[in-house]
């Protein structure tokens, strides 16, 4: 086709090439939304109507409101197919939560990104049809790589999201036999036996900053470090701490509702968040 392809954008059709969303969308950010590729030939959609539904299911799992009825955007599809008139076309549909500065939880209601794009339908080749695919097999890596500081935030954007229902400040997220990881945007340490103790870096943490800080705190105020995996029901656990950047290291006094430590900050993260302050405050005075 000759025609400049055309893409929806929110509330109109603009050139594909001229397509944009703000900087600060949550899609962009946080990775916070869903989509749909729908397959159309020759203007006749191969189960249109299934697919927006489960756009429609995605959107009500993150809590995004669908940005148009049904029935408006099942028209919108049909309009940009028939804007970008390949003969067999493939139709991506994406809802993102909208566009807010960046947080991982908005308290404000967002007007959701609708974008809608056409391309056309890519097919095998005969000789592929004829020879067959090839495949290899992978460990099952999706939303295992923590350690990696992806834009990808879904999973943080709902665990937070869950911290402000239950109203608490931060959620933390446990392996398979209970071991805690880390939070939601931090890194999580308990003390134990007098042992300042964290999960090790490995593929379920990311290694944050303000964890190595926290680290080096505790080595030069003569407080043992361990880096090992640990539960919040070993005997011997009388405090939990907090760290990232913008916290620093803070007491985690609740935890699911259980009081650690008698529910006040503990001596040791006390040590530690002066230490580092007296760091901080340092580097301000250099």
């Amino acid at each position: 086709m000759t025609e400049p392809l055309l893409a929806y954008v929110n509330d109109g059709f603009v050139p594909l090439e001229q397509a944009t969303v703000h900087i600060e969308d949550r899609g962009f950010q946080f990775a916070d939304g869903v989509y749909e590729v729908v397959a159309c030939f020759n203007g006749t959609y191969l189960d249109l109507k299934p697919h927006l539904q489960r756009l429609q299911r995605s959107c009500a799992a993150i809590e995004i409101e669908l940005p148009k009825p049904m029935a408006e955007l099942e028209y919108l599809v049909q309009e940009a197919y028939v804007k970008n008139p390949f003969e067999d076309a493939m139709v991506y549909i994406q809802v993102t939560r909208g566009v807010a500065p960046r947080a991982h939880v908005v308290q404000q209601k967002l007007i959701p990104t609708l974008i809608i794009t056409v391309r056309e339908l890519p097919k095998p080749s005969e000789k592929k049809v004829q020879t067959g695919m090839k495949g290899i097999t992978l460990s099952d890596i999706r939303w295992k790589h923590c350690e990696i500081k992806s834009i990808a935030l879904l999973a943080s954007v709902m665990g937070k999201q869950e911290a402000v229902r239950q109203e608490v400040d931060e959620a933390f997220w446990l392996d398979e036999q209970g071991h805690v990881l880390e939070g939601c945007a931090t890194n999580i340490f308990a003390v134990i036996d007098e042992v300042l103790v964290t999960h090790p870096l490995d593929h379920q943490v990311l290694g944050g900053i303000t964890r190595d800080m926290v680290i080096e705190a505790a080595k030069a105020s003569d407080v043992p470090v361990e880096e090992r995996e640990w539960r919040m029901d070993e005997e011997g656990l009388s405090e939990c701490m907090m760290s990232s950047t913008t916290n620093a290291v803070m007491p985690v006094c609740v935890m699911d509702g259980q009081a650690i430590g008698g529910g006040k900050p503990g001596d040791i993260c006390l040590k530690l968040r002066a230490y580092m302050l007296d760091q901080l405050q340092a580097l301000r005075d250099a």
